[in-house]
């Protein structure tokens, strides 16, 4: 009797939890409640990020004693393990913890991360970033599926939603780039470490308090009828594993040369995880898997590029850059960590309304061509980069007025791929497949992260003599290189859009 009763069970479960969604989900105006609490939770671990994101090289070049070109390895490095880890991430959550508990994991493994550096950060650097790699792998990929579920299929206003989403990860950044960052130059990196601590704990209440506005986004896969104990025993071992897995995240952080190792065998295990779990679902499901994977390849490109903020550009900014834009006196560093941010904050929600508008006129483009223009505007931003060579002194000092100018650019490109790729992994993704696919995403990511470190490195000059004139042409000569890439990438993109289109079906 009691396989009737588990199936009663289920059924009242599942139709309770639907119409909790379907009220959820029939919102009016552009945007629902619960993205602007979604917004809030990730500004603040955007703020962590990103901070971290820009004083990694410099940390690493000034007070750990590598070199330009070693601190460009090693922050490619640790990025890669960290996007790396979103797979891993968006796999659990779907198999055992669902989107909140992975979360909350996440959160607080980023909070003992920021702690354990800020102790020592010369001692316990590498140690608190395994912390940071883990509970960004937990929190990242699961707040942005989180999103995508507050919208029905085919809802025009998902793409919008994603973009004030994004404008709420720049504005952490934007905050974070500035005060983390000066925190650390100025005043002490046990500091700015520390503050990781802090905004991850106020992210974190922000969401306790706020998560019942949800109703069933987020909840544990696991089926209701499996025994209570049995699903604890899960989730222990889930948390157990990844406090196992620190040791060796040590060891492979740490050296550099294992990274090659790691990245050859986890991007390849993971595609094929990928279309093992397509074969459970029909052909137009397939077909909008495989344009998501389409985007996912060429996003790793896109990101190689662009992540040069963190690494060879925040360089560029240390050495090679005059302290005053427009006349007011400021740290180039600063600038590099704060101006893409603070351009997406004031452009993501205009051009989110604008793919509204030009959906309800039938004029939006697809997707295929919003990710090439992408790229034509990343190539005409590093030209910009590269032209900063004829505004240099002997001293090797270049403007930083035209360098903002690249970022203003370079805005604009990422606002034509990342939100709107973000959106399209819950677009085109079956819901049981959405965490994973989202894993996918970040996963590019790392990929482009850990190119990032190499193109860095590839541009650094070798000699620890160089003069900064001497890296200025070195960096600049690899900007133009890149701009040349991208242009190739985003011609292929935009040849390649009619086939995507097909692909997607109804999904724009």
């Amino acid at each position: 009797m009691s396989e009737p009763i588990d199936e009663i069970l289920v059924d009242n479960h599942r139709n309770a939890a639907n119409a909790e969604l379907e009220k959820i989900q029939s919102f009016t105006g552009k945007y629902p409640k619960q993205l602007w609490y979604l917004f809030t939770v990730e500004m603040w671990e955007r703020f962590c990020f990103y901070g971290m994101r820009g004083m990694l090289t410099v940390f690493m070049a000034s007070q750990l004693g590598l070199t330009d070109k070693a601190a460009n390895l090693q922050y490619g490095a640790i990025q890669a393990f960290v996007y790396a880890f979103t797979f891993l991430g968006g796999l659990f959550a779907d198999k055992i913890l669902g989107f909140r508990k992975s979360l909350f994991w996440g959160a607080l493994m980023m909070i003992a991360g920021g702690f354990i550096i800020a102790a020592a950060p010369e001692k316990f650097f590498y140690i608190g970033i395994c912390f940071s790699i883990i509970g960004t792998g937990f929190f990242k990929p699961n707040i942005s599926t989180m999103v995508g579920q507050l919208y029905k299929d085919g809802d025009s206003r998902r793409d919008a939603g994603f973009s004030l989403f994004y404008a709420g990860i720049n504005l952490g950044a934007f905050l974070g780039g500035i005060i983390m960052v000066w925190v650390g130059l100025h005043e002490s990196w046990s500091l700015a470490f520390g503050l990781v601590g802090v905004a991850m704990s106020i992210s974190i209440v922000t969401f306790w308090f706020t998560q019942k506005s949800l109703g069933p986004i987020g909840l544990s896969p696991l089926s209701i009828t499996m025994p209570a104990s049995k699903k604890r025993m899960y989730e222990i071992a889930t948390y157990v594993g990844s406090l196992i897995s620190i040791p060796l995240i040590l060891i492979l952080v740490k050296n550099s040369n294992y990274t090659d190792m790691v990245m050859y065998i986890v991007g390849p295990a993971a595609f094929l995880y990928v279309l093992y779990e397509m074969r459970k679902y029909d052909g137009a499901a397939r077909k909008k898997l495989t344009a998501a994977l389409i985007f996912i390849v060429f996003s790793i490109f896109f990101w190689a590029f662009f992540e040069q903020s963190g690494g060879s550009l925040a360089l560029f900014a240390f050495n090679n850059l005059h302290d005053s834009l427009f006349g007011i006196n400021i740290d180039p560093n600063v600038v590099n960590n704060s101006a893409n941010s603070l351009f997406v904050i004031v452009f993501a929600p205009i051009l989110g309304l604008l793919w509204v508008w030009l959906a309800k006129r039938k004029k939006e483009p697809n997707s295929g061509v919003k990710f090439g223009l992408g790229f034509l505007l990343l190539a005409a931003a590093f030209y910009v980069f590269y032209y900063t060579i004829n505004f240099a002194n002997e001293q090797g000092l270049t403007s930083l007025e035209i360098f903002t100018l690249g970022y203003f650019i370079i805005t604009f490109g990422e606002l034509c791929l990342s939100p709107i790729g973000l959106s399209l992994m819950t677009k085109l993704s079956p819901q049981p497949m959405q965490g994973l696919m989202m894993g996918m995403w970040f996963l590019a990511s790392a990929y482009g992260q850990y190119a990032a470190g190499l193109l860095g490195a590839g541009m650094s000059v070798a000699s620890e003599e160089a003069t900064a004139y001497e890296k200025l042409v070195s960096y600049t000569n690899g900007y133009q290189q890149l701009a040349i890439y991208a242009v190739v990438a985003g011609a292929a993109l935009l040849l390649l859009s009619p086939v995507i289109k097909r692909l997607m079906g109804s999904t724009r």
